[in-house]
């Protein structure tokens, strides 16, 4: 491995990405690994770090999210919104180890309450690939961001648990007995009009699907579409000050950021997509270049 110049790390809570790189961004290899921040404690890091890219070490490292947490390897305090994403300057080194490792900050606000771990990398990687952006980022997921972007800035944003509802009704509460598999556009459509123009009515209408399935016979994907629907409904509901009459772009998994684009171009919202992954990569790329410079 000895063409490998450094290693980009994303370290999250359930999963480790690292990509060996050539100084000029390259990449040489994608390694991946189930040895998430939320499965180790402080002296499990290093072993799962070398378990994943041994070979390729004593090449620095880079990383983001969740092993720059209170819980990581080691702490990277957050940068306070108004703010760019944080850059390599406020890298923090990890000490006690003969690595090379650096940790990029997350991001704070302090009214209404909020913090990011991984999504401002996405943001800075977005904002290297489309200079002069101007609007909104959506990153939806499993705490959906939306995030006013600037003059290169992050100057407000909030997170919608969204994705995480999703799964706790599907799977764990007496919804799950009307989910089931494929997709139906139109209930998702529904779905997504009904929590925008009544959010107020949301729980009740979360059990209408069950007793819909009960009485009327509503099929499971259908009924798994609608849920979708209304919680993002209700979700663009609480965020209309963030997507109204703003540029939207949507970092994230394809499918789900295809629901949002759906949902949004309903209200008549012109999104563009981006891959979490890809931007996650241009942001490590960015702040590699900061800190080392690109090889020769």
């Amino acid at each position: 491995m000895g063409q490998v110049a450094w290693i980009a790390v994303d370290w999250g809570t359930s999963h480790l990405r690292a990509w060996l790189m050539r100084g000029d961004g390259a990449v040489l290899d994608r390694r991946s690994s189930a040895q998430g921040m939320g499965t180790l404690d402080r002296s499990g890091f290093e072993p799962a770090l070398k378990d994943l890219v041994g070979d390729a070490l004593p090449a620095p490292v880079l990383a983001c999210g969740m092993v720059g947490s209170r819980q990581g390897w080691a702490e990277a305090p957050y940068a306070a919104v108004p703010c760019a994403p944080p850059s390599a300057a406020e890298a923090v080194q990890v000490f006690g180890t003969d690595l090379d490792v650096r940790i990029l900050p997350g991001v704070k606000q302090a009214r209404p309450a909020d913090v990011m771990r991984g999504e401002e990398t996405q943001i800075a990687g977005f904002l290297a690939v489309t200079p002069g952006f101007d609007g909104v980022i959506c990153l939806p997921g499993t705490h959906t961001k939306w995030v006013h972007v600037s003059a290169g800035e992050i100057v407000s944003f909030r997170t919608a648990m969204t994705g995480e509802m999703f799964a706790l009704l599907s799977e764990r509460s007496v919804l799950r007995h009307s989910m089931g598999e494929g997709w139906d556009a139109d209930a998702f459509a529904a779905g997504v009009d009904q929590s925008l123009s009544r959010p107020e009515g949301l729980a009740a209408a979360l059990f209408s699907l069950r007793a819909e399935g009960l009485l009327d016979g509503l099929d499971g994907a259908s009924a798994k579409a609608r849920l979708s629907g209304l919680l993002i409904g209700a979700e663009l509901a609480a965020m209309r000050p963030y997507w109204l009459g703003q540029q939207v772009a949507l970092i994230g998994a394809e499918s789900l950021s295809s629901a949002y684009a759906e949902a949004l171009k309903g209200q008549g919202v012109p999104t563009q997509m981006a891959g979490a992954e890809e931007m996650t990569l241009a942001g490590l790329i960015a702040a590699y270049t900061q800190i080392y410079g690109e090889a020769a």
